[in-house]
């Protein structure tokens, strides 16, 4: 749903099991941010039909248009700024847990290879940094 759209999120369930068919449903279905848009475009900002319309088993990517239109929401509405600003709370709560994700398993593990046949914390250190909504914190420095 925050749209980390990898395969490998449910080719590591067998073939025809119910956990398969769950997340092969949410892979193609819209994302919170894909909710979001529709909001903006709703509240009459010029999203472009093109992200409205998307292939949603695809991630997202940054928007020079949603930038400036996220820009725009942040100094002349603050009703929708605050639903921008819960989103951005959302993302950085779920970095700060995998954040502490990470500490806990070099805690347990150390560098040992993890669950699946991950690389373990080695892996996980890679996820850090990896906003769900990367157009909102694109603009931090224009706000």
């Amino acid at each position: 749903m925050l749209g980390k759209k990898e395969r490998p999120s449910f080719e590591r369930y067998p073939e025809g099991s119910e956990n398969r068919k769950r997340v092969e449903r949410r892979f193609s279905q819209p994302t919170l941010w894909d909710a979001f848009l529709h909001y903006l475009a709703t509240n009459k900002y010029a999203v472009p039909k093109a992200l409205l319309e998307r292939n949603h088993s695809m991630p997202h990517e940054e928007s020079p248009e949603v930038q400036r239109i996220l820009v725009e929401v942040y100094k002349k509405n603050p009703t929708v700024a605050q639903i921008a600003e819960r989103l951005v709370d959302l993302d950085e709560g779920f970095m700060e847990w995998r954040y502490r994700h990470v500490k806990m398993v070099q805690r347990t593990i150390g560098t040992k290879q993890g669950t699946g046949g991950s690389a373990g914390a080695e892996y996980l250190m890679k996820t850090l940094n990896q906003p769900a909504f990367p157009d909102l914190w694109a603009i931090r420095s224009e706000l």
